[in-house]
């Protein structure tokens, strides 16, 4: 039945005999979700929640390896087993069930992936070229490793069709087959190397051989880079040559990409992040649409619905990966249909579900901790079935406001006081620096969906004990946050700055030398430094007790930190740790630094120091309000994993249950805050 809607991202798609119900994918990448190398139930649920959610098309196994000798880099799941194929029924059939279309990604990882992982194998490359990402060496492919590579290919593709996939697509970006596409990669002096028509030769084998194993009816399409955007790499008219090719020998859509995935730079670049223009790749990508014949699928930092449905309008894609904005809010497509754009839960391009990966050891959204959670936590919040409740929160920042927004949604009757005339904590402290300004985008969707929910906002309310008592409320919940720790120093503590006055502007452009010390290892003490940078009288020295630079900013959001202290010359001193600093004769500081390796101390004269050693508790609230509380503020923490009910019960005086969340209770981060909140208040 022909489509009747005017909205581009609501159309059907033909792609080849299969009909998807939109334009919207979900494109291949690897939340490492599985459980020994399967895609068992949370993975199944991961996925299965964006069907129910609208995508047209969901594509699993973001990278799922053909060969033992590409081992698992970050969570792959393994398709040179058998036992693979009940799980991906399973997957397949609850996704179809749900309305959407679902394929998987095929690759051998060559040599972007560990020696020292999975079996212990050399790795094979088409050229013994070292892969900066991995920090891999592998081997030249002989070709007795091609035969078998071709078939490893070949049965991968039939477990996939075996599974019920609509689909496979072939990964060629980073990965073996592109090892030999790519002049930047190939070396070699044989049948394979040198020109176009040899680098391509191998590619073409493995598509053609695997066309043939799955039959005409199959789709099978590719993800390459149509222009490495790398000195001597795969340039764009090449990359034109060989996707015809490709499209003569068997493949059906092209996934583009545009740039190369071999070292932290370029990977940020190739998967754009937060401080990027949206789309960056458009234009590009409409050039090859225009020059193929086949359909084109891209993806790259499309985030909100306007650039999705001005790529389509303007014919630059026929199919628009909105992987990351899925991750964010699975339902995407359903409140676009259901003509609610306004409650779509942005992505902000901060690009956690990536680093999380390699940080924490699988996929996290930054503001969606239902995301990869989807066994025990809903992403829609349902209805209470018992008493309405009366509830307070205090604090507006990133925990006190999904608490008020949770406990809307279950339909309690919330008050929130926020001190400040804006709200927000620390978020806004972090979107004060302008290439992070998208962070505000998590408390602007959470401020709306809390008036949409009918919460009673008091900003520019300090709350004090009795404010809250007057409320007469059943539950409290303190979400104050905290302050930042100077207490660290054994002496000075008082001549240093921290952070916020950096980001609050009251220490934004000093002059002279500045020594910045983090011991805190992510964001703050980073976006510091940029900020400072500003100034062009200053000289900044970073200075840390870790072994490198801030440990918990990921590798796709260190490139931007890392380009800041490259044009800035900002010079680094790793192992050094911060003990005191005094005033000198001149008015000048002295800071002291320890080596715990040498057991020695050095002295820095400086004209300003600036300290980052997280937060304590803002608690006093907290600990004036426990006296009254039924619970004395302990949190059951069985029920919590269980998402249950607290009943503790402490004193039975009480008049009140007493929580706090986020930073009142301990410096942790944005998606730590918000998944207090989430899990606390979803069983009230």
């Amino acid at each position: 039945m022909p489509s009747t809607t005017l909205d581009p991202l609501l159309q059907p798609f033909e792609l080849k005999h299969l009909t998807l119900r939109n334009r919207v994918v979900s494109t291949s990448h690897e939340p490492a979700f599985g459980e020994d190398g399967m895609p068992k139930d949370r993975y199944r649920a991961y996925h299965v929640e964006k069907a129910r959610g609208g995508v047209g098309l969901t594509m699993i196994g973001g990278s799922a390896v053909v060969s033992p000798d590409s081992p698992p880099a970050f969570g792959n799941l393994l398709l040179y087993r058998d036992d693979i194929v009940p799980w991906l029924r399973r997957l397949t059939d609850d996704v179809h069930e749900a309305g959407a279309a679902v394929m998987c990604q095929v690759t051998h990882l060559g040599r972007r992936t560990s020696n020292y992982a999975g079996d212990w194998l050399p790795l094979v490359a088409a050229s013994p070229l070292r892969e900066p990402a991995h920090r891999s060496f592998p081997k030249a492919a002989e070709p007795w490793d091609l035969d078998r590579i071709v078939a490893d290919y070949v049965a991968a593709a039939l477990r996939c069709r075996a599974g019920g996939l609509d689909g496979i697509e072939l990964e060629a970006y980073g990965h073996f087959l592109d090892s030999f596409l790519s002049p930047a990669t190939n070396h070699r002096d044989d049948e394979l190397g040198g020109s176009l028509e040899n680098r391509m030769a191998f590619p073409r084998r493995v598509i053609r051989a695997v066309r043939e194993a799955v039959g005409p009816d199959f789709v099978v399409g590719i993800r390459m880079s149509l222009d490495e955007a790398l000195p001597g790499g795969l340039t764009f008219d090449e990359a034109r040559v060989a996707a015809e090719r490709f499209s003569s020998d068997g493949i059906d859509f092209i996934s583009a990409i545009r740039g190369s995935i071999e070292s932290d730079a370029s990977l940020a670049k190739t998967i754009p992040s937060i401080g990027t223009p949206l789309g960056p790749y458009l234009d590009f990508t409409g050039e090859i649409k225009r020059r193929l014949s086949i359909p084109v699928m891209h993806a790259a930092r499309i985030a909100d619905i306007a650039t999705a449905r001005h790529a389509l309008r303007e014919g630059l894609l026929d199919l628009v990966g909105m992987t990351r904005a899925q991750i964010a809010d699975p339902y995407l497509v359903a409140k676009v249909k259901a003509r609610q754009e306004d409650r779509i839960r942005p992505c902000v391009g901060a690009s956690y579900c990536l680093d999380a990966i390699y940080d924490s050891g699988d996929t996290k959204c930054v503001h969606n901790p239902a995301a990869g959670r989807e066994l025990h936590v809903p992403h829609l919040i349902p209805a209470t079935t018992g008493r309405r409740k009366k509830a307070v929160v205090v604090g507006g920042g990133p925990a006190g406001l999904e608490a008020a927004r949770v406990l809307g949604e279950r339909g309690h009757d919330v008050v929130l006081f926020e001190a400040s005339d804006q709200p927000g904590g620390q978020i806004k402290l972090a979107a004060s620096n302008p290439r992070r300004n998208d962070l505000i985008q998590i408390v602007d969707w959470r401020v709306a969906e809390c008036k949409h929910l009918g919460t009673d906002l008091r900003l520019g309310t300090y709350a004090e004990a009795d404010d809250v008592l007057a409320e007469h409320p059943d539950l409290v919940i303190i979400a104050t946050g905290g302050m930042p720790d100077r207490g660290f120093l054994t002496k000075g503590e008082g001549l240093v700055a921290d952070t916020w006055d950096v980001m609050t502007g009251s220490l934004r452009r000093p002059r002279g030398e500045v020594l910045v010390y983090d011991d805190h290892g992510g964001y703050p003490a980073m976006d510091a430094v940029e900020l400072l940078t500003a100034s062009p009288d200053v000289r900044i020295e970073y200075v840390t007790p870790e072994r490198t630079l801030a440990p918990d900013v990921g590798s796709m959001n260190s490139p931007a930190y890392l380009r800041t202290f490259t044009a800035h010359g900002v010079t680094t001193t790793l192992a050094q740790r911060l003990r005191a600093v005094r005033r000198t004769l001149d008015g000048r500081l002295a800071a002291t630094l320890y080596s715990e390796y040498t057991e020695a101390e050095t002295e820095r004269i400086v004209d300003h120091v600036i300290v980052e050693h997280g937060t304590l508790p803002n608690d006093e609230l907290y600990a004036e309000l426990l006296p009254g509380s039924t619970n004395l503020g302990e949190v059951d923490h069985r029920a919590l994993l269980a998402h249950e009910q607290q009943t503790v019960v402490r004193n039975e005086d009480g008049r009140y249950q007493l929580f706090r969340i986020g930073d009142a209770v301990a410096s942790r981060n944005i998606h730590a805050a918000i998944y207090d909140a989430l899990r606390l208040c979803l069983p009230v």
